[in-house]
This record gives C-alpha cells, structure tokens and sequence, in this order.
C-alpha cells in the first residue's frame, strides 16, 4: 500500500510520544514495519538521534522475496537461483529492476529485451503485479498478513543477530545516490549484520528506472519537508 497516491492528500502533523526515553532501551538498532515505513523510519530517525545505518525501515524485504519466489517459479529455477530486485517503496510503488534479473550471470534482458515492459507478449509484468496485489489478496481470504510481515521482520533481526552481512532491500537514506539531494529513507539493497546497514550497495539501473526511483523521491520529499515535530 502507497501513501503517495496523488489523489491523496498527506498528512503532516507528527506526534511523538516519550522520545526522551530512547537513550534507556537497550537497542544498538531500530527496525521499522509498517505501511509507510518510509516516511515513519525518517520521523524515528529523527527522533531517536541515532545514526542513519542504525533505523532500518523493513521496506521491500518482503517484496523481493515474493518477486524472486513467482520468477524463480515461473522460469523452473530454486528462488535462491534467481537473482533481482524490487527498490523504491514497499507494495504499490515499487520498482522491479528489470534489467538486472539473472539466472547464473545471464541477464534475462538479453534473451527477452521487452522483458517487463508494454507489449511484452509475455507478460513478465504480471509478476511484478501479483508482487504488488499480494497483501490485498491476502487480506481478502484471510484477513491480515502478519505471518509474511512477520517471517520478513524475523528475516532481516536474523540479519542483524546473527551478523550474516546478507543483502536485503531494505528503507535507508539514499541521499547522494542516483542523483538524489534530499534526506529520503527508500529501499535499496544493502549489507545488513551486526552494525546494521554496513554498505549499500548500489544497483546499476537504466535511465528510465533512475528516473523512476527519482521521481518517487521528489514526492516523497515534498511530503517529509512539511513534517511538523
């Protein structure tokens, strides 16, 4: 689900609650889950006073594991064997990088160029939407999504926990990163272990999925630039 839907109108007031009390929890990171987690992980980083690579949004962790399940199920491969990654905003406004998909090293652009794009008479596509509809399917059948929001949480404090240093894409500042000035939190893949987000690694992208992840964050920014704290 996206709170940036341009027939909404944001929200800008902010209340926090008990701030005051962060330097007591005995946490070295804050890991956030929720809808907009993007815009929430920015208020939480800026709030807490911790550092950026310490308040991790959950992002499009789940995403990109249901992306890598339905292609790994699609082209008759291990999901592990799959390699990709959806960036940008969890759910409606996230961004597959199509050009990046691979199997072994193969970039399946090179088999298919209009992999994921219109006319594809494929419909590579569809993936990408099933990714997207999953939470409304599910919640029509059963209600809630907490198991899968649940496993993707447990996922990324295994992470941590366990100082793995697996990539995952998950909501972090990407200021500086393609051609991006503002403080906006969005998911990216990065190295995460035992102090937090270590390195992000940056995703070589085409012009139109750069300006994809640009434009999201110009409208991201215009709603974190009216906060009131």
């Amino acid at each position: 689900m996206s709170l940036l839907k341009e027939e909404q109108v944001p929200q800008n007031k902010i209340t926090a609650v008990g701030v005051s009390a962060v330097g007591m929890a005995c946490a070295i990171s804050i890991l956030i889950k929720d809808l907009a987690v993007d815009i929430l992980t920015y208020v939480v980083w800026k709030l807490s006073g911790f550092p950026k690579n310490r308040v991790i949004g959950s992002g499009c962790n789940l995403d990109s594991a249901q992306f890598q399940y339905l292609m790994g199920e699609r082209l008759g491969v291990h999901p592990l064997s799959f390699h990709g990654w959806v960036l940008r905003e969890h759910g409606d406004s996230s961004l597959p990088v199509w050009s990046g998909v691979n199997i072994a090293g193969i970039f399946l652009k090179n088999l298919h160029p209009k992999l994921g794009i219109d006319g594809d008479k494929e419909h590579w596509k569809e993936v990408h939407k099933q990714v997207a509809d999953s939470a409304y399917e599910v919640i029509k059948l059963k209600g809630y999504i907490s198991w899968a929001t649940g496993l993707s949480v447990g996922d990324l404090a295994e992470s941590i926990m366990k100082n793995l240093r697996r990539v995952h894409s998950i909501s972090t500042v990407i200021k500086d990163l393609y051609g991006i000035k503002d403080d906006i939190f969005l998911s990216v893949p990065c190295v995460l272990g035992q102090n937090s987000i270590s390195d992000i690694v940056k995703v070589t992208l085409t012009s139109k999925e750069e300006a994809h992840l640009k434009k999201n964050a110009d409208t991201m920014w215009a709603i974190q630039k009216e906060l009131q704290f």
